[in-house]
């Protein structure tokens, strides 16, 4: 059973998602007993691309077309689906980004194909194909089956680890058909944050809400971040009233994270906010208040104030540091 990938890049360079995304369809394609092609849309490397082989990927379908260096949901997705009817593929493997996002539900209707929306972990069979994804806006777990001939796979960032080993993948040049409705809609401008570890990417995150008392008080959750190479998110709340920028906002109705390490500075842990960093390997929590609920969700907490504990904690980092 052959596995498609869309190996997702920005401006030309692949992150960890995308790794993971090969990694994860590599390990299918062996339970499967098939192939693994990796699809590549935009102006990537030669050198970039064949590394990809270390992934498991063992072939690369190249699509470049001047219309496609900005993405465009529409046309990717239609190069994904006629990649995927190229190599007789029955599994499409998308990692579930922002951009991942808009692209999956598309490939599906085009294959009429079952959507995965939001895998977390292989298949525990592939007849039936039934697999493990996030439900309830990532609060549970459910186990689905899917029938349809052609299965779409949505994988959630930093739910599977990345497999490496001697390889190199051999690239084929790909020219898909584009009509007129892939490209009814354009994008007019993308702003993009520079200097910053994105936080779907992002391993360490260090988030503080309104215990901060003001956005004054931000500096030492810099700090931290820095020193631990994280990046900064904020509660709602926060990002409401104008203290720190949107794009930090995580839980229910901001974004979803899953890093190895999350750290709340100051949040009381609502449940729309979990709902948010529930998949977070390692939950830290410092709060003066011992009777917030972020504290049952913590494999860690620390009730103290703020003031007195992250300054003491970069202090102990900054001694971590120098000794190693």
């Amino acid at each position: 059973m052959s596995v498609l990938i869309f190996a997702e890049n920005w401006d030309g360079k692949f992150k960890k998602s995308t790794y993971e995304a090969i990694s994860y369809g590599a390990e299918l394609a062996k339970q499967a007993g098939g192939s693994v092609t990796a699809v590549v849309v935009g102006n990537v490397s030669d050198e970039d691309m064949k590394a990809l082989g270390k992934y498991g990927a063992q072939k690369v379908l190249s699509v470049k077309n001047d219309k496609l260096n900005a993405m465009n949901p529409s046309a990717y997705a239609s190069a994904i689906a006629q990649a995927s009817q190229k190599e007789s593929a029955k599994i499409i493997v998308i990692s579930y980004t922002y951009s991942g996002r808009s692209v999956a539900g598309r490939v599906a209707v085009r294959m009429k194909a079952g959507l995965v929306a939001g895998a977390t972990a292989l298949p525990s069979s592939t007849s039936p194909f039934t697999i493990r994804k996030k439900c309830f806006s990532g609060k549970g777990l459910t186990d689905v089956v899917v029938s349809s001939d052609v299965k779409v796979v949505g994988l959630t960032p930093n739910s599977y680890k990345v497999n490496t080993a001697d390889g190199s993948a051999s690239i084929e040049s790909f020219t898909p058909t584009f009509s007129d409705a892939d490209f009814a809609s354009t994008s007019k401008e993308t702003k993009k944050t520079s200097g910053k570890i994105p936080l779907t990417e992002a391993d360490i995150v260090v988030s503080a809400g309104r215990g901060l008392k003001g956005p004054e008080n931000w500096g030492m959750v810099e700090q931290l971040a820095e020193l631990l190479g994280a990046a900064t998110a904020c509660s709602k709340p926060v990002a409401d009233v104008g203290w720190r920028p949107h794009h930090e906002h995580v839980g229910q109705t901001g974004i979803t994270i899953g890093p190895n390490l999350y750290i709340a500075i100051g949040i009381s842990g609502a449940i729309q906010h979990l709902a948010g960093v529930s998949s977070s390997k390692v939950i830290v929590v410092i709060n003066n208040d011992k009777e917030a609920p972020f504290f049952k969700a913590a494999n860690y907490g620390i009730c103290g104030d703020a003031f007195e504990v992250v300054p003491k904690l970069i202090e102990e980092v900054k001694k971590f540091k120098s000794a190693h």
